[in-house]
């Protein structure tokens, strides 16, 4: 069995058996192109696995029998109607059919997302224009299929630019090529929100089947609307986002964690394998690997990762203990994790009657774990050092700290805290011991650093809440 790795630097995070689905992309149980209850042709996406590429190239087909249709000389040039598309999949203007850019979205969560929709929306139409300039259908299906390709598009509310209005309703345009650009337009907004909550969205494979009442990928509709409900409201949270990734894969799950496995991989916060510092907090990643074994299926079964502690809050914690007192303005730097750990593990836990998985190092030889649910919600929780203004007054109240040892921290039980003051815990910039921390740090007043010099001191002072128990990672 070929483990799956990610590599973090230096550093290694293994687990699961590497699964490859590439002979599973592109093949489709029929063509998209097809007849339709009367003499004309129809169009609907074949059953089959998709990337988000692959749903752009079948696209491409209803570009080209629009062209095809609009005839001489709009057919030898698609850049009006590839135009109209690029407003439609802006997050501003008033074209825009998610309009994030005039919201003040300045939480974690809407910001992550908000940049998510500009990345994907300027590739999937710089990928439409390359993909029309190869005119792959025209060269397949001819002018003559392509001219009869019909249906009618039920979905309103997708406007065109005014270039593209006189096309459309023009001497050349009508009804016809309406329904056809209308369907166009609403098949890449569906596909540009369906891929948000993933950071390597690209890579994402997706199973779509088809369904009589649904064309391409409107079976996403009403998912995407709770979703996009709750984004745009404000109330948008970590589940919310997974609970909508569970959706868009087909995984067949209802229930909600922190991550899942589906039939083409495993998905988690895409925070595992990056540097905790800079890593996106609520965006999840696809990785091609299956984490839980299933004996009785070739399929991956549908499963989904529980927290170790539903309630955090609840959860049991211990005291971190006084420490040894260090010296308020430069924190110092061990060299206790120059030489590793170097690979961290991600454990099924067999000891629960849920689907929890672990963290595990080895330190001076000893395995330290902790919940990976715990990890990432750790890092959702986790602060930085940027202060508010009123960093020299908090530098003058706040200049007793204690030193610990992480490894003493990842040997208590439960979640780790302290009743006052500051506490300390030097890793080397070991950014799998970071992780660990985070963990198993009680998640409400850490702060990550860079340097721990007195200038970043400073300012972490008065990162987080600003007061009480204070837990400093460097």
């Amino acid at each position: 069995m070929q483990e799956y790795q990610l590599t973090l630097k230096d550093k290694r995070i293994v687990w699961g058996k590497a699964i490859d689905i590439e002979s599973l992309i592109g093949k489709y149980s029929g063509d998209s192109i097809r007849p339709s209850v009367n003499a004309a042709l129809d169009w609907n996406l074949p059953a089959g696995v998709y990337r988000a590429k692959e749903v752009v190239m079948e696209l491409d087909k209803l570009l080209e029998a629009m062209l095809v249709q609009l005839g001489e000389p709009v057919n030898g040039d698609p850049t009006v109607l590839l135009d109209s598309l690029q407003a439609n999949l802006a997050i501003s203007g008033q074209l825009a059919a998610l309009p994030l850019g005039p919201l003040a979205l300045e939480d974690k969560a809407g910001s992550e997302l908000k940049s998510q929709a500009v990345r994907i929306g300027e590739q999937l139409v710089s990928w439409a224009r390359e993909m029309n300039a190869e005119k792959r259908s025209l060269a397949t299906y001819g002018e003559e299929t392509l001219g009869a390709l019909e249906f009618r598009s039920h979905c309103y509310g997708h406007p065109l630019i005014p270039e593209a209005i006189r096309l459309v309703w023009g001497p050349l345009g009508g009804p016809r090529i309406m329904q056809l650009y209308n369907e166009y337009l609403h098949q890449f907004v569906l596909l540009r929100d369906a891929l948000l909550p993933f950071a390597n969205w690209e890579e994402v494979p997706f199973e779509v089947k088809e369904h009589t009442e649904f064309k391409g990928l409107r079976f996403l509709e009403p998912a995407r609307e709770i979703f996009l409900t709750q984004l745009l409201g404000k109330k948008l949270t970590h589940k919310s986002i997974v609970q909508y990734a569970q959706s868009v894969v087909n995984s067949g799950l209802t229930k909600t964690g922190y991550g899942f496995q589906y039939r083409l991989g495993t998905v988690l916060p895409a925070g595992l394998g990056e540097s905790a510092g800079t890593a996106a907090r609520y965006l999840l990643k696809w990785h091609p690997v299956q984490t839980v074994e299933t004996e009785e299926t070739r399929d991956l079964a549908a499963i989904s990762f529980d927290y170790e502690y539903d309630d955090y809050y609840a959860a049991p914690r211990y005291e971190a203990g006084k420490g040894t007192t260090v010296n308020e303005d430069t924190l110092p730097v061990s060299g206790e994790y120059c030489d590793g750990p170097s690979i961290a593990r991600l454990l099924l836990n067999a000891d629960s009657d849920r689907t929890t998985l672990r963290f595990s190092l080895e330190m001076e030889g000893r395995e330290f774990t902790v919940d990976l649910g715990q990890l990432f919600r750790g890092h959702r929780f986790l602060y930085r050092p940027h202060g508010n203004g009123n960093a020299g007054d908090a530098f003058t109240k706040r200049t007793s700290i204690s030193s610990h040892r992480a490894i003493d921290i990842l040997s208590h039980l439960g979640l780790v805290t302290n009743p006052d003051e500051i506490h300390f815990i030097p890793t080397d910039g070991n950014e799998l011991v970071q992780w660990a921390l985070l963990g198993k740090l009680y998640p409400e007043n850490v702060v990550l650093l860079d340097k721990g010099d007195k200038e970043e001191l400073e300012v972490a002072y008065v990162s987080g809440k600003g007061f009480g128990t204070q837990f400093l990672v460097l």
